[in-house]
C-alpha cells in the first residue's frame, strides 16, 4: 500500500470514530471513556490540535475542541454531559495522571 492510500484510510477511520462518538454514541460520557480506555473526546481533540500545531497551524485548545465536537465545547457539555459520581471523579483523577499527564512529560 502506498503512503497516500494509507493516509486516506487512516483519515477515514478517524472520521468514522469521530462520527461514532459524536452522533452514534453521544450518551457515552467522556469520564467513562477516560476511566475505561485512558482517552476521551477531549484527548482526540487535543491530539488534533497538537498535530495542527506541529505543522505550523495556529490552533488553540478550544478551536481544536470545536473542530472535533462540531460545536463549541460548552454547547456539547450542556447537551450531553451528565454529573459524575464522586467515585467516577476519583477514578478519573488517577486515569488523567496516568494517561494525559504522562503524555506531556
Amino acid at each position: 500500500m502506498d503512503d497516500q492510500t494509507r493516509i486516506e484510510l487512516e483519515a477515514a477511520a478517524f472520521r468514522r470514530l469521530q462520527q461514532h462518538l459524536m452522533e452514534d454514541r453521544p450518551d457515552v460520557q467522556n469520564i467513562d471513556m477516560m476511566n475505561l480506555a485512558g482517552f476521551c473526546r477531549n484527548c482526540l481533540s487535543r491530539w488534533y490540535q497538537e498535530a495542527a500545531n506541529a505543522r505550523g497551524i495556529d490552533m488553540t485548545k478550544e478551536e481544536g475542541r470545536e473542530v472535533f465536537y462540531g460545536m463549541p465545547y460548552e454547547d456539547w457539555k450542556s447537551q450531553n454531559q451528565t454529573e459524575a459520581s464522586p467515585e467516577k471523579q476519583a477514578k478519573f483523577e488517577k486515569s488523567f495522571k496516568e494517561n494525559v499527564l504522562k503524555d506531556k512529560s
